[in-house]
């Protein structure tokens, strides 16, 4: 698939997607949601590409939320529709199964922020502004964000900016949990690559398993969730990477592993 909104640069192992739309503040039309789609599930199936950085063009935004065009002319089948796909794609984000850390640049908001709260990890700029605001255009997030942002930030918080539609800012982000580190707009790229690759200098298959468990544990009861933890385990204890990993710890030396 040729993609005209976003670019798709990979070295060393990581995979950098930039949302290329800096003219509309990087909003998420109907085809960058398609090249969205495309471009992950590619990055799943190459095995070269160990984790991924998502971020927008330009300095204003990560992205600044849906094209307010398209959603204008939907009727209600059109508009079950479009959420059904958006969250189909956050769905392929979030279960990628290699880290995918958000650069969060200026402002993420309504399905910008929906976009970030897919990612694993978020890193914001300073100038950072993360919201929710669709309640001040009589609509409501769709792409699973009053879902997302209850389970990040807690129920009452993520109905107060729901409800609101306010912005906060990087650091009230931090606070609350929306966001896990706050850099300078200048080192956002560079910090959001150090925080990927020093998950990536573990186990492959750990960070796919820890992936696994947390995703999904959150949607089992305790136990339910404590019995795919144990069975995870088990499996990870045939893996090559485990072997490695133990012996050299043993040995006093760093890791070669090789995801298997």
């Amino acid at each position: 698939m040729g993609y005209q909104n976003i670019l798709v640069e990979t070295r060393e192992g990581v995979a950098v997607v930039t949302i290329n739309r800096p003219e509309k503040l990087n909003a998420l039309d109907d085809r960058t949601m398609e090249e969205l789609d495309d471009a992950f599930a590619a990055l799943a199936a190459d095995r070269s590409v160990r984790g991924v950085i998502l971020t927008g063009a330009g300095e204003k935004a990560f992205v600044a939320g849906a094209d307010i065009g398209e959603l204008a002319r939907q009727s209600p089948v059109e508009g079950r529709e479009r959420s059904i796909r958006g969250q189909r794609v956050l769905d392929r984000i979030e279960k990628l199964g290699k880290p995918v850390v958000a650069a969060v640049g200026g402002f993420a908001l309504g399905g910008g922020c929906e976009l970030a709260m897919a990612c694993h990890v978020r890193v914001a700029s300073e100038n950072a502004r993360l919201g929710t605001p669709e309640a001040k255009l009589g609509i409501m997030c769709g792409y699973a964000g009053t879902q997302r942002l209850a389970r990040l930030i807690g129920k009452g918080r993520a109905l107060e900016l729901l409800l609101t539609g306010e912005m906060v800012d990087a650091p009230e982000a931090l606070r609350i949990g929306l966001v896990n580190k706050v850099v300078s707009r200048e080192k956002l790229l560079g910090e959001s690559e150090a925080l990927l690759r020093k998950m990536l200098a573990n186990g492959p298959v750990s960070l796919r398993f820890i992936l696994e468990a947390v995703n999904s544990g959150l949607e089992m009861p305790f136990a339910e969730g404590q019995y795919l933890e144990a069975t995870l385990f088990g499996l990870i204890c045939t893996t090559e990477d485990m072997k490695e990993g133990t012996k050299a710890f043993l040995e006093k030396r760093p890791p070669k592993f090789h995801g298997q």
